[in-house]
């Protein structure tokens, strides 16, 4: 197995980044499901409702369903062109898109109350964008909003642990599966939060993870987020 040419502390950072997002993406789906009835950042959902979707006649959910998976895929295309734009140094750029995204879909759907097609669109665009910011913690390939993954990943970490009789595999894969655990707990954190958040703060929903991205750039400061 590899040496991590990163230190301990920029792993740190790298597993908060991940919860952090992971919160935020947990918090979104849920909005996304309670007002629209689909998910923003929950891909493989959104495909079974398509699949399921043909059979029925449901059109509307077959428009709903191809937009927000269309616009998924071009957000993490755009956020995967951001971070290997050259050109682009600053490395909180993409938290300063979505949170300008969720800021100003927030404005305008208070003032033109937008329909469920651009709003799931915007809201799809942005998940993509953001699921783009952290792929690794130290080792382990992490994906802050696809819950299935993390947790397959995190079997998989648990059984090399019990099974494997080499110590730095061992302590390698219990690492690993610390560091899924608290992502599922992150998204799972955030899923929670949302259903009760959205009785109060109504069309304001979506400024709290706009805010929280904001702050999102005093943890990566001075720290290195390797990309894929």
């Amino acid at each position: 197995m590899e040496k991590s040419l990163l230190s301990s502390e920029e792993i740190k950072v790298q597993e908060k980044l991940a919860i952090f997002l992971a919160f935020i993406a947990g918090y979104i789906d849920a909005t996304g499901l309670i007002k629209w009835k689909t998910y923003v950042s929950f891909m493989s959902g959104n495909t079974t409702q398509l699949g399921t979707a043909f059979f029925s006649g449901k059109y509307g959910v077959i428009i709903i369903s191809v937009t927000v998976i269309g616009s998924f895929l071009i957000g993490i295309f755009a956020g995967t062109c951001l971070s290997l734009w050259k050109k682009c140094s600053t490395k909180t750029i993409a938290f300063y898109i979505v949170s300008g995204i969720l800021i100003f879909y927030t404005f305008i759907n208070y003032r033109f109350q937008m329909g469920n097609i651009p709003s799931v669109a915007i809201l799809g665009f942005a998940m993509g964008i953001m699921n783009t910011i952290v792929t690794t913690v130290g080792h382990q390939k992490v994906n802050t909003d696809f819950v299935t993954g993390t947790l397959n990943s995190l079997a998989r970490n648990t059984a090399i642990f019990m099974m494997s009789n080499d110590r730095d595999e061992k302590n390698q894969s219990k690492a690993n599966a610390v560091h899924l655990l608290l992502l599922w707990m992150g998204f799972l954190s955030g899923a929670v939060t949302a259903p009760f958040l959205l009785s109060i703060l109504k069309n304001w929903i979506l400024l709290l993870p706009a805010v929280l991205l904001l702050t999102c750039r005093g943890l990566i400061f001075n720290s290195i987020t390797p990309k894929n």
